[in-house]
């Protein structure tokens, strides 16, 4: 399906990003991953074999500068980019503060935006970005106030971004994922068993009946890439279990 092309998955050394960069390969793309953590790209990397790492922060212009340069040297050009680094937080009005803003807007906003810059002088004619929104984009869930707008303003990349790049035959879509099984929900010192409960606790609130797995997503995502998707363009394809949406 997808031979002979070139793929950039960003937040690619674990969760979603990994689930996906195994399911591109396995269809015949070449993928490179981007990643903060070296020892979870060294992890990725020796179980997916054949992949670029690329260890940077998406916020930080200076490694987005690099990436692109690691890019071309290692592909020379890019058929497809999932844009899929990202951050989640807790953001009540009363309590959050001026620095979990702007880690969220800088890796979930600024991060996609210029993720996308960087990498456009490689993106060829008929290729396919995607970029990864949240269910919280649909919903007025409280808490979560600065995360959901941070996942809109992907939402609304996805359209602004197509209309911009229709002229050169790339294809913006969005993947919106709900509650998803990956490491973003656990947090560091937490035991296995609490971690299971927070897992039930979590599925008991998806009309499905289960929080999503990462391979779910990829799925979405390996669509959109392909030709499969050939006319769909700014358009979000929801894997929720029906969080948002019923």
């Amino acid at each position: 399906m997808l031979a002979g092309k070139t793929a950039l998955i960003t937040g690619g050394s674990s969760g979603i990003g990994l689930a996906t960069a195994r399911l591109l390969r396995a269809h015949g793309a070449r993928v490179a991953i981007m990643g903060r953590d070296s020892a979870r790209l060294a992890r990725a990397a020796a179980e997916l074999g054949d992949v670029v790492t690329i260890e940077g922060n998406v916020a930080s212009l200076a490694d987005l500068a690099r990436l692109r340069t690691e890019l071309e040297n290692a592909f020379g050009g890019l058929d497809i980019l999932f844009a899929n680094a990202g951050t989640a937080k807790a953001t009540p009005l009363a309590t959050t503060d001026e620095a979990t803003y702007a880690q969220i807007m800088d890796v979930n906003v600024k991060g996609v935006f210029f993720t996308v810059q960087a990498v456009l002088p490689l993106l060829r004619p008929g290729g396919s970005v995607i970029l990864n929104t949240s269910w919280l984009n649909q919903v007025g869930l409280p808490g979560r106030a600065i995360l959901s707008a941070s996942k809109a303003a992907v939402r609304s990349f996805a359209r602004t971004l197509s209309a911009e790049l229709l002229p050169r035959k790339i294809r913006v879509n969005a993947d919106s994922p709900g509650s998803i099984e990956t490491p973003l929900h656990r947090d560091q010192d937490q035991s296995d068993e609490a971690y299971a409960a927070y897992v039930a606790r979590v599925g008991t609130q998806v009309p499905l009946g289960r929080m999503g797995r990462p391979e779910e997503i990829a799925a979405a995502v390996l669509f959109l890439a392909s030709e499969a998707s050939s006319y769909m363009v700014g358009a979000e394809i929801v894997v929720d279990g029906g969080r948002a949406e019923l």
